[in-house]
């Protein structure tokens, strides 16, 4: 921890800060939506072997990034590598 945060978190406090939770700011809103989760579960639904190549073949105007966070965050899935699955997510 940076002595310079904490005397930072320090005056905010004494200055009436209640809450240790950062405000909500406003940004870029996510591309993931539950409808595009829904979709590419489907996908990966069809076909247990799959690589994020295929989903990208699939969905071309989402960004492979966005497809890998949402088969690993989102569906909890992970990549098993073995020599009979090539390195496909199961």
């Amino acid at each position: 921890m940076i002595e310079g945060m904490v005397r930072k978190w320090v005056r905010s406090f004494k200055a009436g800060r209640t809450n240790v939770h950062d405000k909500e700011k406003s940004g870029r809103p996510s591309v993931i939506t539950e409808d595009l989760v829904q979709k590419v579960d489907g996908k990966v639904r069809e076909d247990r072997r799959f690589k994020i190549s295929s989903l990208f073949k699939e969905f071309p105007q989402v960004l492979r990034s966005v497809l890998y966070g949402i088969v690993t965050a989102h569906l909890n899935s992970c990549k098993l590598c073995s020599p009979w699955t090539g390195g496909r997510f199961l």
